[in-house]
């Protein structure tokens, strides 16, 4: 059994069981891939794959074990690669972060440019998406670190850190009806056309529930991923934007009046986390320090043994999410050990939700 054959076998099923997309993803031919895999189930004697004529349609109940240990092997390969180089003091290497375009638009820019000042040698490489893609990334290892909103049942094998908290914004042009008014209600809102975010009203998602507890049905004609689209569109007058209360800045938004909805949707909270099964070299520990209030190496590594004996992580990071202002007020650009975001303007915090829903 070569570790080559493992990741054919994993490209093949990261790429939707074709194997010419795999092959194109390894940069390798598709019958030299076909073949590593035949000679794999024939070293096993087991059929890894559920073959409908040449097609494949999905994996056997001994593939989907196979794959589920590749992947973990893997994985390992990775670890010691990156263990060598720490090991030899080598500060080169990348940092990769799947995350969503709110948060790489408004949220990210300073603080990875106060770790790259801090670790000009490693490559920062960032994945925007939506909650599947930032999920797929990081499950596949492909991204060290996935930021996002929300709570999801795709992130149940990450360990995750509460960042911050942050409320919706209405953005209405200042002609709008709603432009005047300090204090609006749902109903002012299901008033109007409504542009919001791709996933915003999905089922069970907390905008959506909170329109109907109300009893009320929201006239949604536009939704997009990037909150920069969904400014464009309002201010086109297609419709009052829903979005995160980081988007939009008084300086640059010149032309959208903003509009609390702090007394109408639940509170978010921005989170990081990483896959547990992922070795973390000292400048991702710095990246973690950087970006967690008030933590530190020691109690990182705490709450990484606990999900490894499957405890719950620790209560300690539970309550300290402060307001998205106090994570954005870090504008020194140090990043070194028993670092900590500078807490201007701290709020009461509450832990991470726990419902599921599509990220922001």
């Amino acid at each position: 059994m070569k570790l080559q054959q493992l990741r054919y076998l994993i490209a093949i099923v990261d790429n939707g069981m074709n194997i010419t997309a795999a092959s194109q993803a390894l940069f390798t031919s598709q019958p030299g891939v076909s073949k590593q895999v035949r000679m794999l189930e024939d070293e096993l004697s087991l059929s890894l794959f559920v073959r409908k004529g040449k097609s494949l349609s999905g994996l056997t109940e001994a593939g989907h074990k196979v794959v589920e240990r590749a992947r973990r092997i893997i994985s390992e390969v990775g670890n010691i690669k990156s263990l060598s180089s720490e090991l030899a003091g080598q500060q080169k290497g990348q940092l990769s972060v799947a995350t969503t375009h709110t948060q790489a638009r408004y949220v990210l820019p300073d603080l990875l440019e106060g770790f790259h000042r801090q670790f000009p040698g490693i490559s920062i490489s960032l994945h925007q998406g939506k909650s599947d893609d930032i999920s797929r990334d990081v499950q596949q290892q492909k991204a060290d670190f996935a930021i996002a909103s929300g709570k999801s049942e795709l992130f149940e094998d990450l360990i995750t850190f509460p960042i911050y908290e942050w409320e919706r914004t209405i953005l209405v042009p200042p002609e709008h009806p709603l432009a005047g008014e300090q204090n609006v209600s749902l109903e002012d809102l299901a008033a109007f056309p409504i542009i919001s975010y791709t996933h915003s009203f999905d089922e069970g998602s907390e905008q959506a529930e909170a329109f109907r507890m109300a009893g009320i049905e929201p006239n949604v004609v536009f939704t997009a991923e990037d909150p920069d689209v969904i400014k464009t569109y309002v201010r086109k007058g297609m419709g009052i934007g829903i979005v995160a209360s980081m988007a939009w800045d008084a300086s640059s938004d010149k032309g959208l009046v903003a509009i609390s909805a702090a007394h109408l949707f639940p509170m978010c909270t921005t989170w990081i986390g990483f896959h547990k099964d992922r070795f973390l070299r000292d400048y991702m520990y710095a990246f973690l320090e950087l970006m967690v209030p008030g933590t530190d190496r020691e109690a990182i590594d705490r709450v990484i043994a606990a999900a490894a004996e499957k405890q719950p992580q620790q209560k300690e990071f539970e309550a300290r999410a402060p307001s998205q202002a106090a994570v954005l007020s870090n504008r020194s650009g140090t990043c070194r050990p028993h670092s900590r975001v500078n807490p201007k303007n701290r709020v009461s915090c509450s832990s991470i939700p726990a419902a599921s829903g599509r990220l922001l």
